[in-house]
């Protein structure tokens, strides 16, 4: 009986393990974005045709695979299918677009910061339209969020920015539809597979991107570097992280696995600077870490009254 809790400590370890190299593999793909996107100079729309629909048919191949093809399940009632089509358009493609051009106008590093503030946007959409009234926590957590993003934007000096204006409002909308991309989906993936749910939603939101540009036309000149990139955007960025995320939760519970949420945006950090010599001030970096450390600070304490709700029960 004294094993029990070190193999339980064993499993979780292994289990943050696995979705640290989620974190990671999401992190070097906003890397890769920024040279496709900028270096490469591949239009928005071409790229996101190819990067959804390859995507979304290589997930539903191996969900077909896993569940033995039961991945019909969330086109079952009429309220299912709003919620796919809606999670496939206002969440997965409208932040795949935002985020893409937030990166392009201005740069992976600060992008991601950007969009790593969906919890905030989630808590604030609570209070707009469930009117949930914030708790002292959640306002310090707004507070210091907001303090990192100003010193983020500006290095310090609030006469001027990092980014550009543009690369700041898409940021923005990528956080916000950040938010509705987690929100929206919610329940399916109480009856529904995540992985067939995020299939499905790649590939509509595929379909409706290639309606407005298709793969085939337009095509963009592709050097070998930029096709790697976009290859390795569809490994890295979708495929192999979902697959690690999924697999650390045979491992540990997804409050535990949220724990390593930072290590994106941290190496997005540090790839941007070492590869793409993206230049970072001291102050951004100081208010960078502000925001990882409110996300954080909001995550544990909603893991605290969750876990306290189910000791009530």
């Amino acid at each position: 009986m004294e094993k029990q809790p070190q193999v339980q400590h064993q499993n979780i370890m292994k289990g943050i393990l696995w979705a640290t190299l989620a974190s990671a593999f999401w992190g070097i793909s906003g890397t890769i974005l920024q040279f496709v996107s900028q270096n490469a100079s591949i239009p928005a729309s071409w790229f996101l045709s190819v990067r959804t629909l390859f995507s979304g048919i290589i997930l539903l191949f191996i969900s077909a695979v896993l569940y033995r093809g039961k991945i019909f399940g969330v086109f079952r009632d009429v309220h299912s299918i709003l919620l796919i089509f809606g999670y496939a358009i206002f969440g997965l493609g409208a932040n795949l677009l935002s985020f893409y051009v937030s990166v392009q106008t201005g740069n992976a590093a600060s992008a991601t910061i950007l969009q790593y503030l969906a919890p905030l946007f989630i808590l604030l959409g609570g209070f707009i339209f469930k009117h949930k009234i914030p708790n002292k926590v959640d306002v310090l957590v707004f507070i210091i969020a907001l303090v990192g993003v100003i010193l983020s934007i500006t290095k310090g000096d609030i006469s001027q920015l990092s980014i550009p204006p543009i690369s700041l409002f898409w940021g923005i909308i990528s956080g916000i539809t950040a938010a509705c991309y987690v929100v929206i989906p919610r329940p399916l993936m109480e009856k529904n597979s995540p992985l067939t749910v995020l299939g499905w939603g790649t590939l509509i939101a595929g379909f409706f991107f290639n309606l407005h540009q298709p793969v085939w036309e337009n095509v963009p000149h592709l050097t070998t570097g930029s096709v790697i990139g976009i290859v390795a955007i569809v490994i890295f960025g979708t495929v192999l992280p979902f697959a690690c995320l999924l697999h650390s939760m045979h491992f540990a519970s997804s409050e535990d696995v949220s724990l390593v949420d930072a290590v994106q945006p941290v190496m997005t950090f540090i790839l941007s600077i070492v590869f793409l010599h993206t230049k970072i001030s001291f102050m951004e970096i100081v208010g960078s870490a502000l925001v990882i450390i409110a996300i954080y600070i909001l995550q544990y304490y909603r893991r605290k009254s969750d876990q306290a709700a189910q000791k009530m029960e």
